[in-house]
């Protein structure tokens, strides 16, 4: 009957973190109102040392937040005669795309960084077009890309003929900072136990196996909420799974505790400890994060 009830828990909980999930991915943090960050897109260039150039994505669409193409007639345009880099505007304005895309009137000198970023509104799906002022001339990427996640960071290498393009995004270190997360939180909790006076194998080996499941499907669900909708959507869901995690570890605790212990274990003294182990665990991964 325990191990029955032990799994009804386990699934609880993945079905709570599968729900916040699906909605993080459902309903992400682009809220209608212009609030909290928004999608990005950055690009890494290699190859174009020591040269001189201004960079711009090609839209799918005809605009994207306050971005839009220019009208045939010249209406609507950003920039007028006499601004700075108005002549750079014009020959991206001039630009003639053989698939179709837009240029929506934003472009970076990327001479110096040899990085473009576009962190407002970018489109989901775009070619790269750069002009070189020296020679008079376009390199414009051979097929289209699109936005893989909330922040997409690409690597391009270019040469004068073409450019090709890969993601760039740092797994490695996403993967490394999220086992880094689940490890501390896990020992600052059993750390609290023993603050408890939770001393026995049997007690801390229970709440390690707990916490261990409950910390591997809060990070991992907070990492793919990160990864989708960005920092703002991880902040708020982070809140409402530690209390949901605090609820369900106290019931827990409050249950099963006793059955570890050759003492009697207070009734107060199991939720007492998930709510003080759970906010250390929420302040150190809130740090962290």
């Amino acid at each position: 009957m325990r191990r029955i009830k032990g799994r009804q828990v386990i699934k609880g909980i993945a079905l709570l973190f599968f729900i916040a999930l699906s909605l993080s991915i459902m309903f992400p943090a682009t809220a209608r109102a212009d609030i909290g960050p928004k999608p990005s897109v950055v690009i890494d260039f290699k190859g174009l040392e020591g040269k001189e150039y201004y960079a711009t994505l090609l839209s799918s669409v005809k605009s994207t937040g306050p971005y839009w193409a220019v009208e045939k007639n010249g209406n609507r345009a950003r920039y007028k005669e006499g601004d700075e880099e108005y002549e750079i505007f014009v020959k991206f304005a001039g630009y003639t795309d053989k698939d179709g895309y837009y240029f929506l009137q934003y472009f970076k000198d990327c001479s110096e960084t040899h990085q473009f970023s576009w962190t407002y509104y970018p489109p989901p799906l775009f070619k790269i077009l750069l002009y070189f002022p020296e020679t008079d001339s376009f390199i414009v990427s051979d097929t289209s890309y699109e936005r893989y996640a909330f922040d997409s960071y690409f690597t391009a290498e270019v040469t004068e003929t073409g450019m090709s393009m890969v993601r760039s995004y740092d797994a490695t270190n996403e993967i490394f900072s999220l086992f880094a997360r689940i490890l501390l939180t896990i020992a600052i909790e059993l750390v609290i136990a023993l603050l408890f006076c939770f001393r026995e194998k049997k007690i801390l080996g229970f709440i390690a196996i707990v916490n261990a499941v409950t910390q591997i499907a809060l990070n991992l669900t907070l990492n793919i909420i990160n990864y989708y909708s960005g920092h703002m959507a991880y902040l708020v869901f982070f809140v409402l799974l530690e209390i949901i995690i605090v609820i369900m570890e106290a019931v827990i605790f409050a249950r099963y505790l006793s059955r570890f212990s050759h003492r009697e274990v207070p009734k107060w003294k199991p939720g007492v400890y998930a709510v003080a182990a759970n906010f250390a665990s929420f302040a150190l991964g809130l740090g962290l994060s």
